[in-house]
């Protein structure tokens, strides 16, 4: 990809580097599991004792309502620890980020203009491990995600190596297509998609429920590949290659494809991602149309 000296977004915020353990000033941990499994900060009078610390600091309770067990919660004021310097490859990679994120604004800023609405450009976090969302603790072994809550997407980019090593999908492409993916669903809570099916798979059952997963998912895949269609043709940000790249990671990250890897057999019914061949098909469909239109997995009768 052509990416070196191109416009930067300012929409990242880089927490690579620092801890995400937190807690009370004087490094009081709180516990966040409540007898009985059920989630919280701690159980009976402490409960109550943490709740009314909370009110006295100006704190949300609820913050300490997340987080895992034995997890501490960060709460505003609360100095962290120092940030470990990034070097001199991580620091190129951040800029990396920085420039495909630009040119997603660039690609949906002009669709949406063509739809006589307003793009809203959603926040990138990169961290290291985990770190806290409005979706809940982001960890690294979920992989990349986008959080409708805070319309961020959040991206441990250790995902790369995982990418280039454990599934064999190398370049920059494949890690750009990453972003345009987690951003297509940014796309999808802005056009008030994620809210229809969020709607609609509370009155489904869990098999029906994870076959409107997959027609989301793989409606951002199309979108990832609208955005390729737009980098390369109005910003010559591709070379040759670069398709293939994005092709090789859609197959890698297939259900079925991770499944077998995994577990050594394929279970459809629990896919919520799309087959690899399906992944593959939707963004190569965004890749040759340049077009939303082309992107309604929900209609389709076999996506």
């Amino acid at each position: 990809m052509k990416w070196r000296g191109r416009r930067r977004s300012k929409n990242v915020e880089d927490r690579r580097g620092q801890s995400s353990r937190g807690g009370l000033p004087g490094g009081l941990r709180i516990p966040t599991r409540l007898p009985g499994g059920r989630a919280g900060a701690g159980g009976g009078l402490g409960f109550i004792a943490l709740i009314v610390i909370a009110l006295l600091l100006g704190v949300d309770p609820t913050l300490l309502l997340q987080g895992g067990p034995g997890e501490q919660v960060s709460l505003p004021g609360q100095q962290s620890a120092p940030r470990q310097p990034l070097s001199t490859e991580q620091r190129e990679l951040g800029e990396f980020v920085e420039v495909i994120l630009a040119d997603t604004e660039e690609t949906w800023h002009g669709l949406f203009r063509g739809m006589n609405r307003q793009y809203v450009e959603p926040t990138l976090v990169l961290f290291s491990g985990s770190t806290p969302s409005a979706c809940g603790m982001g960890q690294a072994a979920m992989g990349p995600f986008y959080c409708p809550a805070d319309q961020q997407v959040y991206i441990d980019l250790s995902f790369y190596d995982d990418l280039k090593s454990r599934f064999a999908a190398p370049g920059d492409f494949a890690q750009a297509y990453v972003i345009a993916h987690e951003i297509g669903h940014h796309v999808q809570t802005l056009l008030g998609i994620s809210q229809q099916v969020h709607s609609e798979r509370r009155r489904l059952s869990q098999t029906e429920g994870n076959k409107l997963s997959v027609r989301q998912e793989l409606q951002a895949d199309c979108f990832a590949g609208v955005w390729a269609y737009h980098a390369k043709t109005a910003r010559d940000l591709l070379e040759a290659g670069d398709v293939e790249e994005g092709l090789t990671a859609a197959s890698a990250i297939g259900d079925d494809r991770l499944q077998k890897q995994s577990r050594g057999y394929v279970t459809p019914e629990s896919f919520t991602h799309g087959s690899s061949k399906q992944r593959v098909k939707w963004f190569k469909k965004g890749l040759a149309s340049g077009s939303l239109d082309a992107c309604n997995t929900f209609e389709v009768a076999q996506p």
